[in-house]
């Protein structure tokens, strides 16, 4: 593996948690997990490509629905246990809700609020 993986400071469960922000509008997206085999796949392949927990698997994002994240800079931060990744989000959708982003609730006194809409109906994202 290539030297600068060493600098990345995985956690004793070889994961690292990953903020994916548009590039255009400086949103961000969602947060994820990668570990070393999903950072060099993304490295690699110029698309997001993350491990995901509940499934004890491999996900390029966009997998099923298309919607995928080609990434334009990949950044660590000063202690070296994050990774933000700049991405072009493919169809304007990073969200298995049919959000724009993941972040669409918000704090609104003690209960939380959807304040983002749906831009499309996850029925016909995931069609199996």
């Amino acid at each position: 593996m290539a030297d600068w993986l060493d600098e990345v400071r995985f956690s004793e469960d070889g994961l690292v948690p990953v903020i994916a922000q548009e590039a255009a509008s400086g949103r961000v997206l969602m947060v994820a997990w990668m570990n070393r085999e999903a950072l060099t796949r993304t490295a690699a392949t110029g698309e997001a490509v993350y491990w995901s927990r509940s499934r004890g698997r491999f996900w390029h994002k966009g997998e099923e629905s298309g919607h995928v994240q080609k990434v334009k800079e990949i950044r660590l931060d000063c202690d070296g246990d994050v990774i933000l990744l700049t991405v072009e989000q493919v169809g304007g959708i990073a969200c298995h809700t049919g959000r724009e982003s993941c972040f669409y609730r918000r704090l609104d006194g003690d209960r939380w609020v959807d304040v983002e809409p749906v831009l499309k109906d996850p029925a016909l994202i995931y069609r199996k």
